[in-house]
């Protein structure tokens, strides 16, 4: 059973979301002390966080950063503050997904699903792909370059696997998208520009620069 943390000061929504997710079978803890919200993650070890933007004592994204810190916990932000600043803040933090209020809970319930599907159906796997000397480790999340190794996030991971998929040829930013999201609606592009910014500079850490190329207009490859 998957474990679902909530952390939303609106109780009114919190307890629908909580209603709602366990209904569907999810073990669901909605916060409702605010004071210590990620020593509350730690001990509940979930596989899934639902964290809104405005919370007291500390905004979301700082408790994004902390829970970041300890575990690469998918993280979904749910938010009013929807505009294209807090999306790409809220990315930028390690979040991996985002949904802005208000939302049908029908919704709610196929993007948590979605979520959990990308970032838990690689459990048991120890693939191996690669391509001009890089290695990527489906089954530990790395990607490796001349002795040197970088940690991805499920969202980079799983960027990496279609371009590896796809090496030396094209693949446009709606398949990209499609394979992130597993859906063409509620997606936001910046979403996908943030994740392979973000993607671009571990690669150049580990000595790989120019890896991934922006074919203009079209998408993105690796050479």
């Amino acid at each position: 059973m998957y474990k679902i943390f909530i952390a939303e000061d609106d109780r009114t929504i919190a307890n629908a979301m909580q209603r709602y997710l366990e209904a569907w079978g999810f073990d669901v803890y909605a916060v409702t002390d605010f004071g210590d919200v990620v020593s509350q993650f730690a001990s509940f070890s979930p596989h899934l966080v639902l964290l809104d933007i405005s919370l007291p004592h500390h905004n979301g994204y700082h408790i994004c950063s902390r829970i970041r810190s300890m575990s690469t916990v998918p993280v979904m932000f749910i938010t009013s503050a929807s505009d294209k600043m807090n999306i790409i803040m809220a990315m930028n933090m390690g979040g991996d997904d985002f949904l802005a209020k208000p939302f049908d809970l029908d919704v709610l319930y196929a993007k948590v699903s979605a979520l959990l599907r990308r970032s838990y159906d690689y459990a048991g796997q120890s693939s191996l792909a690669e391509h001009n000397g890089a290695i990527l480790n489906m089954s530990d999340g790395t990607l490796s370059y001349n002795g040197e190794s970088a940690e991805l996030s499920r969202n980079e991971l799983r960027i990496m696997q279609v371009l590896f998929e796809n090496a030396g040829s094209t693949v446009s930013r709606n398949t990209l998208m499609t394979r992130l999201w597993e859906t063409d609606s509620y997606i936001d592009e910046n979403s996908l520009t943030v994740n392979v910014t973000r993607l671009r500079k571990k690669l150049e850490l580990i000595g790989l620069d120019g890896f991934i190329v922006t074919k203009r207009g079209e998408g993105y490859m690796i050479q």
